[in-house]
């Protein structure tokens, strides 16, 4: 994981927006249509002791532009060829040193609906990078394996990703995402990261940046009875930023890094009140450095999320009006509008009316966000947050609207209450279940 100072990037595209909001909450946007295998813990330990067996031969290190990540790269190709994956190496340059990104595509699935999932493999210079990032290397590339050997079919296109040179600014995933064409880009419906996932002293930490990506991670946790908080060590800077920047929604798990486990985690998660890894961007970094129950756990979660978020559709069902057209949001200015003109639908809407919000803007804190029905009723979606720093809003909210009329025109209203930012509304959609 690189811990450099966060930088706040313009976004391209919508993103996600983190929390339930006034008199909204996140439309369902998965179905589990089938449950997703135990991924053997042994398996995973094997291919940690594998990577620790590469660093040892190959000067202590995984590390950017050393022999050991190219080996490291070659080992997890080998793995998912036999499985067969089609796979494709990405070579970039950076730090005067060749770099690598290995991409593996599982064959089916809906080529628009891309799910993916990845992990840097590359260590710091100082250590074999067991921990950081082995564990979560090694449990996405058994996660992989498991659906070769289940012979799962799901609805959505799976895909896996080892990014090279994370530890020196997020080079690999970068490179990745800059070099993706738009459409590509908008057919990755969730990407989903895992960086250090076996912190010898470890939390669970879960991220929240897309609201059904989160949801799916803390119900599975909910169900064997752990407790998780929000993540924050980490916010920003791992390779889930890349893709978030542009407007993809992310998730992920963590288990901690240098921070210090408060006296309520250790009351909490057990442990001790010390760092979550001592050895992080350390020597120690071995696999003697790993809690395998928090790596058995998230590696069981990792499978769950893949299964879960690919096997079912994230357009709810019903009949959908749409305006796609891109909507200036003046800067500190009056409020615009985007509308929909509903016809067809008899009585009045739904109870869990779906509303499609895409915004792309500069500083997400700085808008209000309104459903206005035919007769005027106002419900609110987002209200002004100064602390809301993240960029852009994409998401679906679900509004109790069975008070309203379905027919007539419903606009999405947008306001930005603070100045030096710009943006637009760039796709606002209802869908009447």
């Amino acid at each position: 994981m690189n811990l450099s100072a966060r930088q706040r990037a313009l976004a391209v595209a919508g993103i996600a927006l983190t929390g339930l909001l006034a008199g909204a909450v996140p439309a369902a946007t998965a179905q589990e249509d089938a449950a997703a295998p135990d991924i053997p813990i042994a398996n995973v330990k094997q291919h940690l002791a594998d990577l620790q067996s590469i660093a040892t031969a190959n000067g202590g290190n995984r590390a950017h532009g050393r022999a050991g990540y190219k080996a490291s790269i070659d080992f997890v190709k080998a793995k998912l060829d036999a499985a067969g994956y089609t796979t494709r190496i990405q070579q970039f340059t950076t730090s005067g040193a060749t770099g690598y990104n290995l991409i593996a595509d599982w064959p089916g699935g809906d080529a628009n609906q891309v799910v993916m999932a990845g992990s840097h493999l590359d260590s710091v210079a100082s250590g074999p990078g067991i921990n950081d990032n082995g564990s979560g290397s090694a449990a996405i590339l058994e996660t992989a394996l498991a659906v070769a050997r289940s012979g799962y079919q799901p609805s959505k296109h799976l895909r896996f990703a080892w990014w090279g040179a994370e530890e020196l600014g997020l080079v690999g995933s970068k490179y990745y995402v800059n070099n993706l064409a738009s459409t590509d880009r908008a057919k990755i419906s969730g990407y989903l990261n895992f960086d250090m996932i076996g912190s010898p002293n470890p939390g669970y930490f879960v991220y929240d940046d897309d609201p059904a990506i989160e949801k799916t991670f803390k119900d599975y946790f909910t169900g064997i009875g752990v407790p998780t908080e929000i993540e924050t060590e980490g916010d920003g800077r791992s390779d889930h930023a890349s893709f978030k920047n542009v407007g993809i929604p992310v998730g992920g798990l963590f288990t901690g890094a240098s921070r210090t486990k408060t006296s309520a985690q250790v009351q909490k998660w057990g442990g001790t009140a010390t760092a979550f890894d001592r050895c992080y961007h350390s020597s120690c970094d071995t696999t003697a450095n790993i809690n395998d129950t928090a790596l058995n756990r998230n590696s069981d979660a990792i499978a769950h999320a893949v299964w879960s978020l690919s096997s079912g559709t994230t357009t709810p069902p019903g009949t959908v009006f749409e305006n796609t057209s891109d909507v200036s949001v003046p800067d500190n200015g009056a409020a615009v509008t985007s509308s929909v003109n509903v016809t067809g639908i008899p009585g009045n809407a739904p109870s869990n009316l779906a509303v499609g919000v895409d915004i792309v803007h500069t500083y997400r804190g700085d808008l209000v966000v309104d459903l206005v029905a035919p007769d005027g009723t106002v419900y609110n979606l987002k209200p002004f947050s100064s602390s809301d720093s993240a960029d852009n809003v994409r998401t679906t909210y679900t509004v109790n609207a069975s008070a309203e009329v379905a027919n007539g025109s419903w606009s999405l209203r947008v306001q930005d209450r603070a100045t030096y930012d710009t943006g637009y509304i760039s796709g606002f959609k209802l869908t009447f279940a």
